[in-house]
């Protein structure tokens, strides 16, 4: 993964590159209005047509081209404000160029460069007025506003680009950042964080509108004993297998978590009891049936408990509890089989 800092240089030289180059067309109309001398067109042109390629080649071969970087940021500024003595202290093109250097500052997202930036700005216009002479005509002729019209356009354009861009790479990583959240990055589940949320979400609607809702707690049978017999990369893939049958057999709408360990949680929403142990019967005997690549002699059962939603489960906890008890009680009638309240365990047909 390309690292931000180093990559810097690359992002900020087209943006210098438009931005002095269209600074130095209005400059240079300024000039040609003045009919300035040489001298004073070979300083603009080398700010604001050269310096940008050189600024690019001394971070490019830096071996720290983040710092070299901030370095000619700085200089960037410091060039810009000695034209405007160049320019007599033309009040449109003066204000227009100060705005732009300072915007490229504050978009780097350099903490605090556009203040750093100031000192320099300040010696170059005081070298610049040394060397060129004090001539004070702020008037903006119609050329002159005209010429600044695709600075103001362009390069608040790019700018505004770049900015959403980044905005949109912010956005996508916001976005990876909560599906971390959300999902087990184990079994590809959602986790317990986010399950909580849902099922609570569940239990609410079921006080609200008596709207049926059925909890599933399964886990694997002897699970401590598969990861000590065959190790842990056994086990990981134990649980992506039983994740992957969970997958298979519960709806959209419903909501399957990886409750902790090797204990799973899943919330069957809009749907009854003897509907809910059909689901956890299927899923149940995929689980005896399954068999892994690596080691098809490995025999795998499942114990599940079954709760429906009721009135007395007033929080998540109360609900999981009642599940809980009933997976513990398939467990103590011989495991592999699903319990659920005043039902018998169903244990599976020999």
């Amino acid at each position: 993964m390309p690292n931000p800092q180093r990559q810097l240089p690359r992002r900020v030289y087209p943006l210098r590159l438009l931005g002095m180059g269209l600074g130095g067309v209005v400059v240079g109309m300024v000039l040609w209005e003045r009919n300035a001398s040489l001298p004073a067109w070979l300083c603009m042109a080398l700010i604001s047509f050269v310096w940008p390629h050189v600024a690019y080649q001394l971070s490019h071969r830096n071996s720290n081209p983040y710092r070299a970087e901030i370095r000619n940021l700085l200089v960037d500024s410091a060039l810009i404000v000695a034209l405007i003595p160049l320019m007599h202290f033309n009040l449109l093109p003066s204000v227009l160029i100060i705005t732009l250097t300072m915007v490229e500052k504050i978009t780097t997202g350099i903490r605090g460069l556009w203040v750093r930036s100031l000192p320099g700005m300040a010696g170059a216009a005081v070298i610049s007025t040394a060397f060129t002479g004090f001539h004070w005509s702020p008037h903006t002729s119609m050329p002159v506003l005209i010429a600044c019209l695709p600075v103001l356009v362009l390069h608040t354009l790019s700018v505004s680009v770049v900015s959403y861009r980044l905005i949109r790479k912010v956005s996508r990583q916001n976005q990876l950042l909560d599906e971390l959240r959300r999902i087990d990055a184990l079994t590809g589940l959602y986790g317990r964080g986010h399950w909580q949320e849902q099922a609570e979400a569940t239990l609410r609607r079921h006080h609200a509108t008596d709207e049926p809702a059925c909890l599933v707690m399964l886990d694997i049978d002897h699970f401590k004993q598969i990861n000590d017999q065959h190790g842990h990369t056994v086990g990981d893939e134990v649980l992506r297998a039983l994740a992957r049958i969970i997958l298979g057999n519960v709806r959209a709408t419903d909501c399957a978590g990886r409750y902790g360990g090797d204990e799973f949680a899943i919330v069957l929403r809009g749907m009854h009891l003897d509907n809910a142990m059909v689901v956890a019967q299927r899923i149940r005997e995929q689980v005896q049936a399954l068999q892994l690549h690596d080691l098809p002699q490995l025999q795998l059962t499942s114990s599940l408990g079954v709760a429906p939603a009721d009135h007395r489960h007033g929080s998540l906890r109360a609900w999981t509890n009642a599940a809980d008890s009933e997976l513990y009680q398939a467990k103590a009638a011989g495991r592999n089989r699903v319990s659920a309240g005043a039902m018998p365990a169903l244990a599976p047909v020999v």
